[in-house]
């Protein structure tokens, strides 16, 4: 009798036919290149793409006629397991285009979602990518998985994708509701949280940026830290804050959010609003753009369009210009940052241009402090040390009436000193 084969350790890998749809083909170089990386996120391997040029889709099918009978002579050919379309279908137009090719079809935005529910690892990542997955599923449950609906795992049909198919409406409402409702108190404890930093008075600042732009790694680099820096998109799910110590005695506390996305569904931004306020909360962002790759002003536009949709456009921002140390073109980084107000040029993995990124945030941090000129009584004397931590101190004279300070403090400091203000109290002389 033959030894038995031994147990494989890892499920082989579903085999993907890539639907391309996009109206410009100077774009598709770049649109290819993220499909690619969105299956290497969720584990499948692509075996074929075609391409269909649209301006709007098609009624019931999306995609053309013509289109759709290539598509399920390919799924043939190459013995695909799934079709992944670079859109977002509805329900019917899922469902048409599954019974026309044979073949189980996945949408863009199911496929993004699919990558967060392997990357979530906290309650309220889990919690928020559950949210966003049935509220997207909700509308498509009676028309699209009659066909498959018995069909475990795969792509696409993950955690509530697997678990919920054969519920009701009603049942998955249900589900949303009390989703929402946890959504509700995470958000409360996170807002805590931010409250309790707010009480150390550092200004805040968020690294925000397209998926892969090396926010984690930047992230190590400023807060000696050890995230997980992963080239694969959304690596980072949920946002780290860490303090980082400045030159010449300032201090910021900064934020690693969730990576942004050309056409971020509407699902994600709904349900991970709690964890996007952490943008929106900031003091000022600094925005890092992957200047190594050739369409890097199509991702600084869907950054910028996402941050509009936050409304955290507004807000004082450094934008940085990373990866310099993989253009082309070296000159190329200096013409950028003469070209682009508050910008630096930076390498977050070598370390190059660090030291002009925190002089940026010095210089952002400075433009957030205020003068203050106070009378502190000796009863209050902690509050004068405070202020060395949180702003520049000028002049600190003890005198008989208590310890007269000025000092470049941020608004929270400044809140706590109004009382003893030089408004209130003339300031003393010296006899």
């Amino acid at each position: 009798m033959s030894k038995p084969n031994s147990f494989e350790t890892t499920p082989p890998q579903e085999r993907a036919i890539l639907v391309a749809v996009n109206p410009d083909a100077s774009e598709d170089e770049y649109v290819d290149l993220e499909l690619h990386g969105l299956c290497e996120a969720a584990g499948v391997e692509p075996v074929a793409l075609i391409r269909q040029r649209l301006d709007r889709p098609v009624g019931g099918t999306f995609l053309g006629k013509g289109k759709l009978v290539e598509l399920a002579t390919l799924v043939q050919e190459v013995a695909a397991d799934v079709a992944i379309v670079d859109g977002e279908l509805n329900g019917i137009q899922q469902r048409n285009v599954q019974d026309t090719i044979a073949c189980r079809v996945v949408d863009r935005t199911q496929l993004i979602l699919d990558i967060f529910a392997g990357r979530a690892t906290t309650k309220e990542g889990m919690l928020q990518v559950e949210l966003a997955q049935l509220t997207y599923m909700l509308p498509k449950l009676m028309s699209v998985y009659t066909k498959f609906e018995r069909q475990k795992g795969g792509i696409g049909m993950r955690g509530p994708g697997e678990t919920k198919l054969e519920t009701d409406r009603r049942m998955v409402r249900d589900r949303i509701a009390k989703l929402q409702d946890e959504i509700v108190e995470v958000s409360r404890v996170r807002k805590l949280q931010r409250a309790g930093r707010r009480k150390h008075p550092f200004p805040f600042a968020s690294i925000v940026g397209y998926t892969s732009a090396g926010k984690s790694t930047l992230m190590n680099r400023l807060a000696k830290t050890d995230l997980l820096a992963d080239a694969m998109p959304f690596a980072t799910l949920d946002p780290t804050t860490r303090k980082v110590d400045l030159d010449d005695g300032y201090s910021v506390f900064v934020t690693d959010t969730v990576g942004f996305i050309r056409n971020l569904p509407t699902h994600l931004v709904a349900a991970f609003e709690s964890t996007l306020e952490e943008a929106t909360d900031a003091d000022f962002l600094i925005h890092l753009i992957d200047v190594s790759i050739e369409n890097w002003e199509m991702q600084r536009d869907a950054v910028l369009e996402t941050l509009e949709r936050l409304k955290a456009h507004e807000k004082p921002t450094i934008t940085v210009f990373n990866k310099i140390d993989a253009m082309p073109d070296p000159t190329e980084a200096r013409r950028l940052v003469a070209e682009w107000p508050n910008s630096v040029a930076i390498s977050a993995q070598r370390g190059t241009g660090i030291n002009d990124l925190m002089a940026a945030m010095i210089r952002q941090v400075q433009g957030l402090l205020g003068r203050v000129e106070a009378l502190v009584p000796y009863s209050e004397a902690s509050l004068v040390q405070e202020c060395y931590n949180f702003g520049r101190v000028h002049t600190v004279e003890y005198r008989d009436e208590g310890i007269w300070i000025v000092a470049d403090l941020v608004a929270e400091m400044r809140g706590r000193l109004a009382r003893f203000s030089a408004a209130h109290h003339h300031p003393p002389t010296r006899s």
